[in-house]
């Protein structure tokens, strides 16, 4: 009878060469190391900071799966070497790209579910945490302050403080600004900032739309960042604030402005500050 090698492996399968590699945070940075350049031994104790026992040790257990060959008193990485440092470091960085998702999934447009993994990655997410409740925040902040046009459905986020005072300062230079929002939300904060919308509202630079029918989450075109705020569903909080320059999910995000833009309808002052 034969044996099951998908359920039977090894120490010397595939699966036990990860294992290997991933159970000591050492041996992937030293087999990266290798394939940059020959390095001694105490070289990559310096470098990983575990003691010359330990790296010899893992160095033999590299030469045994021809990683690497020893060269003088240095070590160097072989082909094979190359090729498992290179397959390493790009499941680390897809397992990273996900981890950062995993917290912001259930927020996320099903437009940006659906891109290839190799776009995730250049993803940059920012996360409120206990430590950091205001970090998405000041991510849009920060990306706020370099734009020269400002498109944005459900802009909750650019209405907070200091956001908005960022955005008053963009219109007043003469920066085009257009907001599409559902008409509770117009009016609940032109209601509570009154002076301030009525000067805003007074320059031709700054549009406000009205849609029904808004996503549960915000979609900003800065220039050519793309912006996805998350907002609680009840309380309006900002979750997360995930941006990108990846041409594609601009595409994406430059279609649903331009769709919810042609169903919205144009506010007046009247509506909003009487």
């Amino acid at each position: 009878m034969g044996v099951d090698s998908t359920t039977h492996r090894t120490p010397d399968s595939p699966i036990g060469d990860v294992a290997y590699l991933t159970r000591s945070e050492h041996r992937i940075p030293a087999l990266v190391a290798l394939t940059e350049r020959p390095r001694s031994r105490s070289e990559l104790c310096e470098l990983t900071g575990v003691s010359s026992s330990t790296i010899r040790r893992t160095l033999n257990e590299f030469e045994n799966r021809l990683w690497i060959r020893k060269d003088g008193y240095q070590y160097v990485a072989t082909r094979l070497g190359e090729a498992t440092a290179s397959g390493m470091e790009a499941l680390l960085d897809r397992i990273e790209t996900e981890r950062r998702l995993r917290g912001v999934w259930h927020w996320l447009p099903d437009g940006i579910c659906e891109f290839p993994i190799e776009i995730w990655s250049e993803l940059s997410v920012t996360v409120a945490d206990p430590d950091v409740p205001y970090g998405p925040v000041k991510r849009f902040e920060s990306l706020l302050e370099k734009t020269t046009t400002v498109r944005y459905l459900r802009p909750e986020v650019a209405l907070m403080d200091p956001c908005f005072d960022v955005l008053c300062q963009l219109i007043d230079d003469g920066v085009d600004v257009t907001v599409i929002d559902r008409p509770n939300c117009h009016r609940y904060f032109f209601s509570t900032y009154p002076e301030r919308s009525v000067e805003l509202l007074e320059r031709d630079n700054f549009t406000v739309l009205e849609h029904d029918e808004l996503p549960p989450y915000g979609t900003g075109l800065l220039d050519d960042r793309v912006t996805i705020s998350c907002y609680e569903e009840d309380s309006g909080v900002v979750q997360a604030v995930i941006d990108t320059d990846v041409p594609a999910v601009r595409e994406w995000a430059q279609s649903a402005y331009e769709r919810y833009r042609s169903d919205a309808r144009p506010v007046e002052r009247h509506q909003l500050v009487e």
